[in-house]
């Protein structure tokens, strides 16, 4: 869905890096490069980017009136 704006374990804020992380990896960048060039250090945040599946827009049809 949305990308949390804290890390589940440390509690770091990485919700702002996740628009530049996808932007970068759709377009052919490897993940761990863009990690590390935005300053994601630890394996308990980089897990928040790497196992996150982004279904918002899947999903926000089911929420709008017909």
């Amino acid at each position: 869905m949305i990308i949390p704006v804290r890390c589940f374990t440390c509690g770091k804020v990485i919700g702002h890096l996740w628009e530049e992380y996808a932007r970068r990896v759709s377009k052919g960048e490897e993940p761990e490069k863009v990690l590390d060039e935005l300053g994601v250090k630890r394996y308990c945040c980089r897990r928040m980017f790497i196992s996150h599946v982004d279904l918002i827009n899947e999903i926000i049809v089911y929420g709008r009136k017909v």
